[in-house]
């Protein structure tokens, strides 16, 4: 009897600590001045979209729903991936389906794309989602999809160089990084934040490299979140969908 209940204690104890641990990296990205989603390619089809099969441009996020459910799928979750041009087409890198339908730009301006490093944010073929500076960007023909886009926020692990504290830059801004495990996480600001507050945030949730995506116009599409905003004109626009049941 004494055996059976030491091996009962140590068994709530062990539960205890694992949904503590559990809890913790649950809530670990969690915070109130972002809306964030995490994506893993074993719970949701990963993929950008641009233009559909009438070879017409989304451009926002209920035109791309729509057009889903046509196709039998659900929309979990969507956001803007990366600038564009005044025509709505990819401003840099835009690769789809393997497909490159926009060339690497590694030309130097002015503006947020423009300030290097800027990067590279991609999938593989199988599933293994990576963000690059651009600088080390190479094709090897097994990228299924990428958006290019700048600047980098995060840096193996180091917040931009050019990024300052209590800068008054301050603007509606989404981005993407790398967690551990190969997973991707999304955040927008709710309400403007600096570059350095931005990146800060994707560092202190374990991502080495995370990637600025765009600023005011920025829109995110996350029923689960209660935060269903389905506006926008933009080019390039990433979304994770699942079969209609």
């Amino acid at each position: 009897m004494k055996r059976n209940s030491i091996i009962l204690l140590a068994t709530i104890l062990f539960f205890t600590i694992f949904g503590i641990f559990v809890f913790a990296k649950k809530v670990q990205t969690e915070d109130d001045r972002f809306v964030s989603y995490i994506a893993d390619a074993r719970r949701g089809e990963i993929k950008l979209y641009w233009k559909n099969d009438q070879n017409e441009i989304f451009r926002n996020i209920q035109n791309l729903k729509t057009w889903l459910n046509k196709h039998k799928r659900t929309l979990v979750f969507a956001t803007n991936g990366g600038m564009y041009k005044p025509d709505n087409s990819p401003q840099g890198l835009f690769i789809e389906d393997q497909k490159v339908l926009s060339s690497l730009d590694t030309t130097s301006s002015s503006g947020n794309f423009y300030l290097k490093p800027n990067g590279v944010f991609y999938i593989t073929k199988d599933d293994i989602p990576v963000i690059c500076t651009t600088a080390t960007f190479t094709n090897n023909k097994k990228i299924k999809y990428a958006t290019q886009s700048g600047p980098m926020l995060v840096i193996d692990g180091e917040i931009h160089p050019a990024f300052k504290e209590n800068s008054t830059n301050l603007n509606i801004r989404n981005g993407v990084g790398i967690l551990p495990g190969n997973r991707i996480v999304f955040a927008m600001s709710k309400s403007g934040i600096n570059f350095y507050d931005f990146a800060k945030y994707f560092k202190s949730i374990g991502c080495k490299n995370a990637l600025y995506l765009d600023g005011f116009v920025s829109k995110t599409y996350l029923p689960e979140k209660k935060w269903t905003q389905t506006g926008g004109n933009f080019g390039v626009i990433i979304a994770v969908t699942t079969l209609a049941k």
